[in-house]
């Protein structure tokens, strides 16, 4: 397979840091949601498991509403028909998901898919499909996510970053701050990141600090 180069500026819809929240009992999606954009994230990705249909849209409908006040994109974990019936802006589908390409004819054109890759195989796979990033990881482990993936080595994750893969890559899988330069220095378009914005003690100030590197690092 041939691979042709990734170029960001062709990808401007696109964030580099990707919000996710998480099921916690001390706060809801929403509270995380709205602290994170105060913050100034602008990509929140639902991240809830476990939960019945209508459960999972009432949480959807509250996150959407702090999206949409402060016009952050909402992507919609795994659920692509959730993402269309909400009129969220995308979903992200995990490997054990609706098929990317019935996800694109189910949702049309303009909804952003991403999907999950945990090697190089993957990757190569998913470059056959109309999705537009590709969530590569897990970087290290993380207690956010069930049944992990076995963790990409920084061997791995430089090689499959130095592919030139078209589609942008958005690392994902218990990353910190400081992970955060070398990864975007591999090629990376960005970063996914959950736990260490989520139990922060401050999640507004853990999210503006992300957001500072990212911008910090982006040109």
């Amino acid at each position: 397979m041939t691979l042709q180069p990734y170029n960001f500026t062709t990808n401007l819809k696109l964030a580099r840091l990707h919000y996710l929240t998480q099921d916690l009992e001390s706060c809801t999606h929403a509270e995380l949601a709205e602290n994170a954009c105060k913050g100034g994230v602008n990509w929140v990705q639902l991240r809830t498991k476990n939960k019945s249909y209508e459960e999972w849209k009432r949480i959807a409908q509250e996150v959407k509403s702090v999206t949409d006040k402060y016009d952050a994109k909402l992507i919609i974990n795994d659920n692509a028909a959730l993402a269309k019936e909400i009129n969220a802006n995308g979903v992200h589908l995990g490997k054990k998901d609706m098929h990317p390409q019935e996800a694109r004819a189910l949702l049309g054109k303009d909804f952003i898919i991403g999907c999950t890759a945990n090697s190089a195989t993957d990757v190569e796979e998913l470059l056959n499909y109309d999705i537009d990033y590709i969530g590569l990881g897990p970087f290290r482990y993380t207690a956010t996510k069930d049944n992990l993936s076995p963790v990409i080595t920084p061997l791995q994750l430089q090689y499959l970053l130095s592919m030139e893969i078209s589609k942008p890559i958005i690392v994902i899988g218990g990353i910190q701050i400081d992970d955060v330069e070398s990864i975007l220095d591999l090629g990376a378009h960005g970063v996914a990141v959950s736990s260490a914005i989520n139990l922060a003690h401050n999640i507004e100030e853990s999210a503006a600090a992300f957001v500072k590197e990212i911008e910090k690092l982006k040109n």
